[in-house]
């Protein structure tokens, strides 16, 4: 840069070219232009027009460099107001104040000179790569030596590293208001305690009394950025939390995956809830299973009240539901039937094992005629995520007083909901219905039948009960103020004797594939879309690889064998000879062609070590699956055999994940949704059954959005 200048200033004491000074003429110093003077100025003012339309370049003469003018702050403040008004805008002119104007030449060095004395100063300092700004272009490249250390500082921070902005501070108190989104106390004390928000946000929300609908940062990362804070809360600090209702009078819905049972129906909930409580279980995610048979619903429906039993607690169980907290399927009925039984008589809790959709079913309940119709704006959505632990305290919404009246309106909306067409429907209620039909092999309609903040008819009286119940407040006055229509929190009378459903903590399973995962894994492993069955013919002496999460050898059999892997599609299946499984596996573990656990050679070395264990089965014919063998919360291979035949296994899986054989298998028949063998290959082509749409829509309807309507 200093080279640059002192050319510049050389070249211009060589050339002695004059700088056109910005001046106008006043009206009354028009005749005062001498004509010489005002002919020279237009010939340099068309020389200089004439320069910035044509430019050329000539690559042998070095860059010159013209600034403009840089004033000296202790001049005249006149000149600095010229200056501004120039750099500001370059084409405006300005008349000058009044007195003989500066010489240009002398200005324009004395303007050079200070300029190169200022970067002699900057020279002599040592340049931070930080501070410099990066401009990258092909011909001008950046500098390699700070590319490089931009580089080894990305490298640094890793990828499965997520930053936390803002500061905590240990002197600000914990306040009293929970999360939103999880229920954890919201507080700016320590990053890695549940409940954390950066102690800047903190404060500005705790001075204008906005913390209650605030939610942590972890919940904002998870909402938001899919990204998941590791926290200090042990398995037994979610359990404290749900033993809270132990003494209580309250319904439990046991919220029970599907997809890991019976794994993630929790082993000991009598001792947690108590052996004094009705529970109604709920089978969740059923929208993600294909339907292998006419009547699989029901088969399923047993077999889970079969796994209750076999919990120790199926005396207390009064009810069971297949649902689907995402698509809706099985909700309206699930109301329905809490509404009959249940009634007004207590508080609800939502438990369940991590990961299982308790907060999924909180939202969808949220938005329903369980709930009452104002909670729903005044009450932030329990925050959900395929990383389980989401929810780390108590969240809760008022329940709706079934009274007849409101029965009676409820079941005539959804009788006017039955005999509904495509063209009938709100485009937004059209396009979920379109978009779950595709992602779910069950979809449903939840409607509401009383809405917050509907303005009547001029000739039409609206009633509400609840607005109009007497009532002592806390200074034991009596209140008969009926609430305003844009009130924006619960009157007295409103919560006085209500009854909430609560959502709890989701117990952590001791043997989780899952604990092992980073957040990008778990995404891969936990199905999000419907499952469509994968089937590979093997024979003896052969492996498959379900990612490099398990390894299945099968060691002995009289024929081949069908393998049908059940699990999320984004998960990578791979088949090998026995031989040849040691070398595949230590060659592409963490690697694209088994794909998870990602991260390559480093990745695995925090991975454990694949452990194997021995099984036998017997097959029940090539139509029916003899077991499922179980690979914890990622799904499970269904193996069907000829009958009789005597099968010999080798699962190999963390120890941290128990993998196990269930029997029976959920889907029996799973084996015969398949296609056409691949030619020349151990795989069938993939076949998707078609959806079922649950009540809520005409046949005609369903029939246009490529469902089919559940049968009566």
């Amino acid at each position: 840069m200093l080279r640059v200048f002192q050319v510049s200033v050389r070249r211009a004491l060589r050339s002695g070219v004059c700088f056109p000074v910005r001046r106008v003429a006043t009206a009354g110093r028009t005749g005062s232009v001498l004509g010489t003077e005002a002919a020279a100025r237009r010939c340099l003012t068309l020389q200089l027009c004439s320069r910035v339309r044509s430019c050329t370049v000539d690559p042998n003469l070095e860059e010159e460099f013209v600034f403009v003018d840089c004033t000296d702050p202790e001049e005249d403040h006149r000149q600095e107001e010229d200056f501004s008004s120039s750099a500001a805008s370059p084409g405006l002119q300005v008349s000058p104040p009044p007195g003989p104007p500066a010489d240009p030449p002398q200005r324009q060095l004395k303007s050079l000179e200070r300029q190169l004395q200022v970067l002699r100063g900057v020279a002599q300092q040592e340049v931070e790569p930080e501070s410099l700004i990066q401009f990258h272009d092909v011909d001008f490249p950046l500098d390699e030596s700070i590319v490089a250390a931009k580089k080894k500082k990305k490298k640094k921070a890793g990828k499965s590293e997520h930053h936390v902005f803002g500061t905590p501070d240990m002197d600000e108190p914990v306040s009293d208001t929970c999360c939103a989104g999880c229920g954890a106390v919201l507080h700016c004390t320590a990053v890695d305690v549940p409940g954390y928000m950066p102690s800047e946000k903190f404060r500005v929300l705790q001075q204008e009394e906005r913390l209650g609908g605030a939610t942590c940062q972890r919940c904002h990362l998870l909402t938001h950025h899919h990204k998941a804070l590791n926290l200090q809360m042990s398995s037994d600090q979610y359990r404290a939390v749900v033993q809270q209702l132990h003494p209580l009078r309250a319904l439990v819905l046991l919220i029970v995956d599907l997809m890991d049972i019976p794994d993630s129906i929790v082993p000991d909930l009598p001792a947690l809830i108590g052996t004094n409580k009705h529970i109604v279980v709920l089978g969740n995610k059923i929208d993600l299973l294909p339907g292998d048979a006419p009547n699989y619903l029901q088969r399923i429906k047993r077999q889970l009240s079969q796994y209750c039993h076999n919990a120790g607690f199926g005396h207390q169980v009064t009810d069971i539901h297949l649902i689907s907290a995402k698509t809706g399927y099985g909700i309206e009925g699930l109301i329905s039937s809490l509404q009959r039984s249940w009634k007004y008589k207590g508080d609800v809790y939502l438990v369940g094992s991590a990961n299982a959709g308790k907060s999924s079913l909180f939202n969808t309940l949220l938005e329903s005629d369980y709930c009452k119709s104002k909670a729903s704006d005044l009450i932030h959505k329990a925050t959900i995520s395929p990383w389980p632990g989401t929810t780390l305290n108590l969240l809760k919404f008022p329940i709706i007083n079934p009274t007849p009246y409101r029965m009676f309106r409820r079941q005539e909306r959804l009788k006017k909901a039955e005999r509904q067409t495509e063209s009938e429907l709100q485009q937004d209620e059209l396009h979920r219905l379109k978009r779950f039909s595709k992602q779910g092999y069950l979809v449903g309609r939840v409607g509401r039948t009383f809405w917050p903040r509907i303005t009547s008819g001029p000739d039409e009286i609206e009633f509400d009960p609840d607005i109009l119940a007497f009532g002592e407040n806390e200074d034991g006055q009596m209140m008969t103020k009926a609430r305003s229509r844009l009130s924006e929190e619960f009157t007295y009378n409103e919560l006085k004797d209500a009854h909430w459903l609560f959502d709890t903590p989701g117990i952590m399973k001791d043997n989780d594939i899952l604990n092992l995962m980073t957040e990008q894994e778990v995404m891969s492993v936990v199905p999000s879309q419907a499952v469509i069955p994968r089937t590979f013919v093997l024979k003896p002496g052969t492996t498959l690889f379900v990612g490099a999460l398990a390894r299945i050898d099968f060691l002995q059999g009289e024929k081949s064998c069908f393998f049908s892997v059940v699990a999320s599609n984004r998960l990578p299946v791979h088949l090998t000879s026995l031989e040849k499984a040691d070398s595949v596996y230590e060659k592409h573990a963490g690697h694209v062609l088994l794909g998870v656990p990602a991260g390559g050679s480093e990745r695995m070395k925090d991975f454990p070590a694949l452990v194997p264990q021995e099984f036998r089965l017997e097959g029940r014919g090539h139509l029916e699956a003899a077991a499922d063998i179980k690979l914890s919360s990622a799904g499970w291979v269904a193996v069907t055999a000829g009958e009789g035949e005597q099968l010999v296994f080798r699962v190999h899986g963390p120890v941290a994940a128990a993998f196990s054989v269930r029997m029976p298998p959920l889907l029996p028949h799973v084996v015969s949704l398949k296609g056409e063998r691949i030619r020349k290959s151990a795989a069938y082509k993939t076949v998707k059954p078609a959806g079922l749409l649950d009540a809520g829509l005409s046949a005609r309807g369903a029939e246009r959005l490529q469902v089919k309507r559940k049968k009566k």
